[in-house]
């Protein structure tokens, strides 16, 4: 089991439970690895979320009011911070998941990376931008940011320090405070950075927390937002999406997805079988841009087919704190279930399982080994639903059209992997596949670790975008300030006439033009 005596300090979690706003109600959670209680944590009543509003509201003038120097400082902090205090971090992201080390330290570097580029950046980002105004000289026109006010965090059990921290943190950078709901199974990891974030000299209240089931909690959470941010299931985010129309206030939604790679006869088809390892399991696949569908040329789908199937058979799966371990526990029964009826449809179906197919409660309640599938058709749940487990379906195809096609043929567009040697042959049909991102020789690291570069989804896959520029700006209300000197405007000056008044701002503005001024 490698290291699984090693666990959570009970002074840690109860200091760190105690940033939830909640009346007393607990609920018990499972540690996955061994279904037993990994901890008791607070339950928020729709009141706990009012309270926590008020609260946010209090704080945030005058969280707002200081400099963007002066705010990003505890991000700033925060990156070395978590780094030297790695080990205790990940032993709380797999306690509370079930995922790999390997895996949860993914969510380390990308919360570690994606804060500290927001707090270099935002200064600039979020100064007064001047525009161009109607007429040159005589208009000034300037662009000005402000914060919504209180933006609603809803992030998900999958990866709830990376999905949470790096949608709060640019949020809060940009001068609002939060209420954040992250999923009542995973809520530690979130709590340890915001304790870790006071230390660093983060307002405390400018970062609330509540816990509870969306029939609880969620009225209250949306009636108070200025602003939501959401990652999770697709038919939440349309519920989500319906609530925030009623309001006229935004949203960003990043949902589900049936992500392709398509390998071509030209790819490294080493390079491309361990990278499909990674793209179909990482976090057993829990993970909104892992791969569900393999598209593989008919002259080599045999060839990448051994390869990639004995690479899984070898896979080290189990429970564990070292770094050995490949793929870690489902999270939930709820999760194992889907994945095992998944698989079973479509063995019933005429699937052929070319590796795994079984749970392995010899290993822990929710595990479920890496599963090939071979021969899925369009009857198979499988087929089209997002499974969000260790199941991945091999298919081949004959030409690029065809393939382009394949991938293409589904509700979801968050994610998708090409994979040749010819570089400007991957680009080229990258821009084809109707996905919000896609990596050349790669599964999903190259798109999500590029903080300066959007990433969201299209179709039912979402809506809005995290990182770059964007991830930063929706935050933010737009003001357009423009000031107007005297002596050039909208009516007739120094006694001119109207005829006289608009014969010479014809000609002033083929003048402008010509000399590319409008």
């Amino acid at each position: 089991m490698g290291a699984m005596n090693r666990t959570l300090d009970a002074a840690m979690v109860d200091r760190i439970l105690t940033h939830v706003s909640s009346e007393g109600k607990t609920r018990e959670i499972l540690a996955p690895f061994t279904g037993k209680v990994l901890a008791e944590v607070p339950i928020s009543t729709p009141e706990d979320v009012r309270v926590a509003y008020a609260k946010a509201r209090a704080a945030q003038e005058a969280w707002a009011a200081l400099p963007v120097r002066e705010r990003v400082k505890p991000f700033l902090r925060l990156h070395d911070a978590m780094l030297d205090r790695r080990r205790e971090l990940l032993d709380i992201v797999q306690w509370e998941t079930g995922k790999a080390r390997r895996h949860a330290h993914e969510e380390l570097l990308h919360v570690v990376g994606c804060t500290l580029y927001y707090a270099r950046r935002a200064a600039g980002l979020l100064e007064p931008q001047r525009r161009q105004g109607i007429f040159p000289v005589a208009t000034r026109v300037t662009e000005l940011r402000h914060p919504k006010g209180v933006v609603a965090v809803i992030s998900p059990w999958n990866y709830p320090l990376a999905l949470g921290v790096t949608d709060v943190a640019p949020a809060l950078i940009a001068g609002n405070a939060v209420v954040h709901k992250p999923d009542t199974q995973t809520p530690l990891s979130t709590l340890w950075t915001i304790d870790l974030l006071a230390e660093l000299g983060m307002p405390r209240d400018i970062w609330q927390v509540v816990l509870g089931d969306p029939e609880d909690v969620g009225g209250p959470l949306l009636d108070g937002a200025d602003y939501v941010a959401f990652t999770g299931s697709t038919r939440g985010g349309r519920k989500i999406a319906e609530e925030a129309a009623k309001r006229l206030i935004g949203c960003s939604l990043e949902l589900g997805g049936k992500n392709p790679m398509i390998v071509f006869d030209d790819a490294d088809l080493d390079l491309a079988a361990q990278g499909a390892i990674r793209a179909c399991f990482a976090n057993a696949g829990q993970l909104c841009i892992s791969i569900e569908r393999l598209y593989v040329h008919e002259a080599v789908a045999d060839a990448f087919r051994d390869k990639f199937v004995r690479a899984v058979k070898n896979m080290k799966i189990g429970p564990g704190l070292d770094w050995d371990v490949q793929m870690g526990s489902l999270t939930s029964a709820r999760q194992l279930d889907t994945v095992a009826a998944h698989v079973e449809d479509a063995v019933a179906k005429g699937a052929t399982v070319l590796a795994g197919g079984r749970p392995r409660p010899d290993l822990g309640p929710f595990f479920y080994e890496p599963t090939v599938l071979d021969g899925v058709g369009e009857d198979m749940t499988v087929c089209r639903d997002e499974t969000f487990g260790p199941v991945v379906s091999l298919y081949r195809f004959r030409t690029e059209d065809e393939a382009i096609r394949a991938a293409n043929d589904t509700a979801y567009g968050l994610n998708a992997s090409i994979w040749t040697k010819d570089l400007a042959r991957g680009r080229r049909l990258a821009a084809r596949v109707k996905a919000g991102t896609v990596n050349v020789n790669e599964g999903y690291g190259s798109t999500y670790g590029s903080y300066d570069a959007p990433m969201g989804g299209m179709k039912s896959s979402g809506i809005g975008r995290r990182h770059g520029a964007e991830g930063l700006l929706k935050y933010t209300e737009i003001q357009t300030v423009a000031s107007q000197a005297a002596w050039l405007g909208f009516e007739p000056i120094l006694g001119m006439t109207y005829d006289k008044y608009t014969d010479t701002l014809a000609t002033l503005l083929k003048t402008m033009k010509r000399l590319h001024l409008r």
